[in-house]
């Protein structure tokens, strides 16, 4: 069983550090995961990693399973998810190499399934404040923790709390009238793969927070040229060992405190459908995601 669930995003295809390392090959109702998930103890906290494009990148955004990820990792226990994600940054203050936590999404996606629900199962999950703010709060002070021990060759960067990430389906990125267009909502980052996929961990009662890496400015800045894959991973890579770092003081921080989050009883007020009113096998599907405490017998449909 795992406490803590770590979504390796483009560039990060591996936890560092982990001791008694196993590979699990989870089954979901939902086929298979992006990979084998690797558990292990990381300063003694029982952890999870996935591979979110797989290792070796083989898999575009949208051919994600998103929902198998969520479900597998809920199977290993997961309680919190600490997302890195690499994110093109709309705002001239946060810079490339920068990182930001974001607190909302905006969702563009349209290709992907988005709920564990349907079927003969209703529910409707709060997506009002969509990030852990306990989740965030880590990996804020674990980047403080981090920056405090970089060495005199690190490249300064700034952490930026808060903030819109605006998911776009990809692969492609963005036109220039798109880019302008999320400025013009107010959106602070863009990227690929953080819907559904904080949807999924909110109906699955996993508290989830990202922590977004900002590698260019898409192609909206005046000043700066388009980005690309090969300059986004170039400077995601130069970043990859101090998120390393970050998650690892983010997790040790989560494994001593173990916060209560809104997320954990996500479903106490938003379960419609009984569980016994579902079918044995859409039961076998939300099972899982329930917590011991969740009392859905009471529940009227």
């Amino acid at each position: 069983m795992a406490l803590i669930g770590v979504i390796g995003g483009s560039g990060l295809y591996e936890m560092q550090g982990l001791d008694n390392v196993r590979e699990h090959r989870v089954e979901t109702p939902f086929g298979a995961p992006s990979d084998a998930i690797v558990t292990g103890e990381l300063q003694g906290v029982p952890v999870a990693f996935l591979a979110r494009h797989g290792r070796g990148h083989r898999l575009i955004p949208s051919e994600v399973p998103y929902r198998a990820n969520i479900h597998a990792l809920r199977q290993l226990g997961v309680r919190y998810i600490l997302s890195l994600s690499a994110v093109g940054s709309l705002r001239e203050e946060v810079r490339p190499l920068d990182m930001l936590i974001p607190d909302q999404f905006i969702d563009m996606t349209r290709r992907r399934e988005s709920s564990f629900f349907g079927d003969g199962a209703v529910a409707h999950v709060s997506m009002a404040d969509p990030v852990c703010a306990r989740v965030a709060d880590c990996l804020a002070r674990g980047f403080g923790i981090a920056q405090g021990e970089a060495t005199q060759g690190d490249q300064p960067i700034a952490l930026h709390r808060g903030g819109s990430y605006v998911c776009i389906e990809g692969p492609q990125f963005s036109t220039r009238a798109e880019s302008h267009w999320f400025r013009a909502m107010g959106a602070s980052v863009i990227g690929m793969t953080n819907m559904p996929e904080a949807k999924l961990a909110r109906e699955a009662q996993i508290a989830y927070g990202t922590l977004a890496m900002a590698t260019d400015y898409d192609c909206w800045h005046p000043r700066e040229a388009a980005v690309t894959a090969e300059t986004a991973i170039a400077n995601l890579q130069q970043n990859a060992a101090r998120a390393q770092r970050i998650a690892a003081e983010a997790i040790r921080l989560l494994g001593e405190e173990q916060p209560q989050s809104d997320a954990h009883t996500a479903l106490a007020s938003a379960l419609v459908t009984p569980l016994e009113a579902m079918s044995q096998e859409k039961a076998a599907v939300i099972k899982p995601l329930l917590a011991p405490t969740d009392r859905v017998e009471e529940l009227e449909s």
